[in-house]
């Protein structure tokens, strides 16, 4: 799953820090484009994994499953967040500049690149140079 935690830390990331709704991702590493959407309203924060189709939300810090299992604790700071995943017992980062997520993952010392697809355009990314 730490693949999938990492795209949906790095979509309600984004959303979460931003304001701006999430249409999908493109994972870098894996190579391949996410059907993962995100959005949030206040403190509220939504998430859906089309590839997965499962849902994931809650009010921030605390992310639940569709099951309404807590899975996840994010803390914002500025344009970053830290993230714990509380099923993994995972620690993670995530930077959000230009439309690009950089997440952390401790476990795998390492960082990830996700490109952010725009609801207003989902056939395009937020970043001007992608």
């Amino acid at each position: 799953m730490t693949d999938d935690t990492r795209a949906l830390i790095a979509a309600l990331g984004f959303a979460s820090i931003t304001g701006k709704t999430v249409a999908g991702l493109h994972d870098h590493a894996a190579m391949r484009d996410r059907r993962l959407a995100a959005q949030r309203r206040g403190q509220a924060v939504q998430a859906h994994d089309g590839d997965r189709d499962l849902h994931f939300g809650g009010t921030l810090p605390d992310i639940r499953d569709q099951n309404g299992q807590p899975l996840l604790a994010l803390t914002l700071e500025g344009h970053s967040l830290r993230a714990y995943d509380r099923t993994a017992n995972a620690f993670y980062e995530a930077r959000v500049s230009d439309g690009l997520v950089q997440v952390f993952d401790h476990a795998a010392g390492a960082w990830f690149a996700y490109d952010v697809q725009g609801a207003d355009a989902p056939n395009r990314y937020h970043r001007a140079s992608a």
